[in-house]
């Protein structure tokens, strides 16, 4: 039977799982993720976690016509809840929001003791990720932006250790909005494409400020938007 077919955003995600990783999905779509990581030789064990019963049946079908009954178990459970009774230490969470993930985190934090890797790759607002990565003792150890279909997507992986190691000789807000790691890739074209876009929305939305009533609340607003503003003119330099 070929490799799991996974699109170029998931095969990324999958790049970051380690060798001989005990896997937990979150989310897991068909458990196309771990099934991939156990045919790849990435992962020796895997957990495809789901939230519904339909998605649990659709994974647990994938499983069963792959071959991975031994390998694979598809759990029903909401976020981390999956991890109870496993020996799991890589995590990936994949397509969603950068705030639901960051709420499945730490709703969930009490289970992480045994995990050495969290992958997490967002659909935006990758910066919710960050400030819980930090504020909750986990390192921001690699990042990558890539385009797919026209989408931009963000990469981000963490370990346990000093959450201010990506942060170092940095402004720590704009690297926790534009990413430490991706500030050095800012050649990247998938980078130069979000944040121009970005720009332009910030300034099209501080015009639109100018002509309202000066509120404490909307002096406020401008005060941050031409703080983003500065930021990704440094960035985008």
């Amino acid at each position: 039977m070929k490799t799991t077919d996974l699109s170029e955003r998931l095969k990324q995600v999958a790049s970051f799982i380690p060798k001989g990783a005990r896997l937990a999905d979150i989310g897991s779509d068909h458990a196309k993720l771990p099934c991939y990581a156990i045919e790849q030789g990435l992962a020796v064990t895997a957990v495809a976690g789901e939230v519904a019963a339909g998605p649990l049946a659709a994974a647990e079908k994938n499983i069963r016509a792959r071959g991975h009954n031994g390998t694979i178990r598809a759990k029903l459970g909401d976020g981390l809840a999956v991890l109870e009774n496993e020996n799991v230490d890589t995590i990936t969470i994949a397509g969603m929001g950068g705030p639901l993930i960051a709420r499945i985190l730490d709703e969930g934090k009490s289970l992480l003791s045994g995990v050495t890797k969290l992958i997490l790759q967002p659909n935006v607002a990758a910066d919710h990720i960050r400030v819980w990565l930090y504020e909750n003792g986990w390192s921001l150890a690699a990042e990558t932006i890539m385009e797919e279909d026209g989408h931009v997507y963000e990469i981000l992986t963490a370990e346990p250790g000093d959450p201010d190691a990506a942060y170092a000789g940095r402004n720590r807000d704009m690297a926790m909005w534009l990413g430490p790691y991706l500030l050095d890739e800012k050649n990247n074209e998938a980078f130069k494409k979000k944040w121009t876009k970005e720009k332009e929305q910030l300034t099209n939305i501080k015009a639109q400020l100018a002509r309202g009533e000066k509120t404490p609340a909307l002096l406020e607003k401008q005060k941050k938007l031409d703080r983003q503003l500065g930021w990704l003119e440094e960035a985008l330099a």
